[in-house]
C-alpha cells in the first residue's frame, strides 16, 4: 500500500486556534436623518413585521390601505393608532404628506399600485417579485430612473444576520477569491397545506427560494450567472401538492452555487450555508432561519461572530432602512429594483429548466413560466 496518499482530513496549514471575529457592517442600515411618512398599501399577514420593524426605527405610519378596512384598522389599532385607514391606494398617492410607499399586495396587484406610485413621484418598496415579467420589469425601472424614484425590492434575507455577515465577509475579500457556496436546507413546510400556497406549481424554487437565489447573486456580485439547472420531485409522504424536494445549480464562470431543499423534514431539521475561497472558508449552520452560528477560517485561525437579531426582524428593518438611508444619499438602494431583475432573470431559469429538465441561460426566460 503506498504510504504518501493525500491528507483528506484538516489541512496542515490551517490553524484551528479562535481567534477575534472580524468586525463587519452586518445589522440594518438606519437614515442618519431622513424620516419620511410611510403609506402602507396592503395589510395582510406579513405586515405585522413590516409594521414591527418601521416602529422599532422610529418611523411614522401615516395611512394603512386595504380593500379590507377592518383588517386596516385591526393593523393600526396594534401599531399605529394615530394612522388613517382607507380602501383605494389611490388615496394614499395622494396624499402629499406621504413621501415613500410600501406595497404589500400580491404579485397580480402590485404593478398597477407601482406604477401609479413612479408617476406620482413617491419612493416605494415593493414585495416580491415586483414584476413577473423582466420586459416589463425593466421598463418600470426605467420610469423609475426617469422620475427620480428609488424604487427597491424586500428581498429582507439580504438583512438576515447570518447572511448579512456573510454577505460584507465574502465582499471585504475575507476569504479571497469566490469559489462556491452551497444552500442546504432540510425543513418543514408542511403548514402551506390547505392554502392558497398550495397552488404555486413550483413553491419551494419560486416562493420559497427566492430567498436563496437572491443571495446567490449578492454573493456573485458582478459575475454573470451563465447557466442554471433545477430539478424538483415531491416526496411518498407529503401531504402538500407542490414538490417539496427541489435543487438547482447555478454556473458562473470560475464559481458553482448549489442549491438543495427538502420541505418535508419533520425531525431534526438543519439550514446550512457553506462558502468556500481561495483563502478561507464560511460556514453557517442551525437547526432554522433563525438560530444561526457562523464561522469563518483562515490561515489565522477560526473566527465564530456573536451576532444580534433574527431575520425577521433584521430582514423588514434593513430592507426599509436601506430604501431610506439611499434617498437621503442620493443613491441606488442595495436591493433595488434594477438590481433584483439580476435574481429574477435566475429564478425564471430555474422554474423553466425544472419544467423542461433542460439548463436554462439567465434572461432567455423573459416571465414567470
Amino acid at each position: 500500500m503506498p504510504q504518501d496518499r493525500p491528507n483528506y482530513g484538516l489541512s496542515p496549514h490551517v490553524d484551528s486556534t479562535p481567534i477575534p471575529a472580524p468586525d463587519l457592517n452586518y445589522l440594518p442600515p438606519r437614515p442618519r436623518r431622513y424620516r419620511p411618512r410611510i403609506g402602507l398599501i396592503g395589510a395582510g399577514g406579513i405586515t405585522e413585521y413590516h409594521l414591527r420593524a418601521y416602529r422599532t426605527l422610529g418611523l411614522e405610519v401615516a395611512v394603512i390601505c386595504d380593500l379590507d378596512l377592518a383588517r386596516a384598522r385591526a393593523r393600526r389599532d396594534e401599531f399605529y393608532p394615530e394612522a388613517e385607514v382607507c380602501p383605494d391606494f389611490h388615496q394614499v398617492l395622494a396624499r402629499d404628506d406621504v413621501e415613500v410607499i410600501d406595497a404589500a399586495v400580491h404579485p397580480e396587484h402590485r404593478v398597477p399600485i407601482i406604477e401609479a406610485a413612479i408617476g406620482a413621484g413617491k419612493h416605494l418598496l415593493s414585495q416580491k417579485p415586483f414584476v413577473l415579467d423582466l420586459d416589463r420589469g425593466e421598463r418600470i425601472v426605467a420610469a423609475a430612473a426617469d422620475r427620480g424614484v428609488c424604487l427597491a425590492v424586500n428581498q429582507n434575507g439580504r438583512w438576515a444576520p447570518h447572511f448579512a455577515y456573510l454577505r460584507e465577509a465574502v465582499r471585504t475579500g475575507l476569504i479571497g477569491e469566490l469559489g462556491s457556496v452551497d444552500f442546504q436546507l432540510a425543513f418543514d413546510h408542511g403548514w402551506t397545506v390547505g392554502t392558497p400556497f398550495e397552488e404555486v406549481p413550483h413553491l419551494l424554487l419560486y416562493d420559497f427560494g427566492v430567498h436563496w437565489f437572491d443571495l446567490a447573486a449578492c454573493l456573485l456580485g458582478e459575475r454573470e450567472v451563465t447557466s442554471v439547472f433545477a430539478a424538483v420531485a415531491r416526496t411518498d409522504y407529503q401531504q402538500a401538492r407542490p414538490p417539496f424536494l427541489a435543487s438547482a445549480l447555478l454556473s458562473s464562470p470560475g464559481v458553482q452555487v448549489r442549491l438543495t431543499l427538502n420541505g418535508a423534514v419533520i425531525y431534526d431539521q438543519s439550514d446550512v450555508t457553506l462558502i468556500t475561497g481561495s483563502r478561507g472558508t464560511l460556514r453557517s449552520h442551525g437547526p432554522n432561519l433563525s438560530q444561526q452560528q457562523v464561522t469563518l477560517t483562515t490561515a489565522a485561525g477560526r473566527a465564530s461572530p456573536e451576532l444580534h437579531g433574527t431575520w425577521f426582524d433584521n430582514g423588514f428593518q434593513g430592507a426599509m432602512g436601506e430604501l431610506l438611508c439611499a434617498i437621503e444619499d442620493g443613491r441606488e438602494p442595495l436591493h433595488s429594483a434594477r438590481n433584483n431583475l439580476r435574481t429574477l432573470a435566475v429564478v425564471y431559469a430555474a422554474l423553466h429548466s425544472a419544467n423542461t429538465g433542460q439548463p436554462v441561460r439567465p434572461g432567455t426566460v423573459r416571465a414567470v413560466p
